[in-house]
């Protein structure tokens, strides 16, 4: 197990299976030393624990541990590419998109989630570029979608 697993292990966290894509595209892709995963639903064994949008149906709380859930589904795929955590040397970038009312206006709040989790995972190299976005609708009625880019060795 990668350091990085046995952090999120302290905090009562680990990485799911890689989550199975609901179109035609693949979870995450290497590119010349960078990991760039498409974007990541909060799935729990398959299936979105909460659905709607964030400001109604959706608390912003409950949002914030969806982007938690979501950024664990897209350290999964990184993985599945790289083998080993241990061996992401940076978190680039996180895009986190929040499914939300019109008069909403703390994605980012949402956002931080995901950010604090990767911080805690991987220390100063956790430390990223971020856009979190308010968007009407997200695929399945998911309130929050993630991509994330790492650089590895």
């Amino acid at each position: 197990m990668s350091k990085v697993e046995e952090r999120l292990g302290a905090m009562g966290l680990g990485l799911p299976p890689v989550a199975a894509p609901v179109a035609d595209y693949i979870p995450a892709l290497d590119i010349e030393g960078f990991v760039y995963t498409s974007g990541q639903l909060p799935f729990v064994e398959g299936a979105l624990p909460e659905t709607g949008k964030v400001g109604a149906e959706v608390l912003a709380d409950e949002a914030t541990a969806l982007a938690q859930v979501a950024v664990l589904n897209a350290l999964a795929a990184v993985k599945s590419i790289i083998g080993n955590l241990d061996r992401v040397t940076r978190v680039v970038k996180v895009t986190v998109f929040v499914a939300s009312t019109p008069d909403f206006t703390g994605q980012s709040g949402v956002a931080n989630g995901a950010s604090e989790l990767l911080g805690t995972a991987f220390g100063e190299a956790g430390q990223h570029v971020r856009s979190a976005v308010g968007v009407a609708v997200l695929p399945l009625d998911s309130p929050v979608e993630l991509e994330l880019v790492v650089a590895y060795e």
